[in-house]
């Protein structure tokens, strides 16, 4: 089984405002090639006890294998909530083109 080149990294945020400046900051700091943000979208959750509801935006950013973690915790870091819903998913198949984009834009600034 081959491992996976490219990573699907995604967070959801309380606002979009965060979830732009978490995409801004994670692609200006070349840890991701590109992110999109969808939304808002309902979510439905248990939390401190309780069940609650509210609006939540998705950031999805693209990542190299070798700078997942370094983003992961870029995104940790950079979250408003104290928890934050970072998962990470292998891009099974992409083109070879793609997976060198990400690669390469991931890679230390020029």
């Amino acid at each position: 089984m081959a491992t996976a080149r490219v990573w699907a990294v995604t967070s959801t945020t309380p606002t979009e405002d965060d979830a732009r400046a978490i995409a801004r900051a994670v692609v200006g700091e070349r840890l991701a090639a590109g992110a999109e943000i969808t939304g808002p979208a309902v979510s439905v959750f248990w939390h401190l006890g309780e069940l609650g509801e509210g609006q939540e935006w998705r950031v999805t950013v693209r990542t190299a294998a070798t700078t997942r973690d370094r983003l992961a915790a870029r995104i940790a870091e950079l979250h408003p909530w104290d928890s934050p819903e970072v998962t990470a998913t292998p891009v099974e198949w992409c083109l070879d083109t793609y997976a060198e984009w990400v690669e390469r834009t991931t890679g230390a600034p020029e």
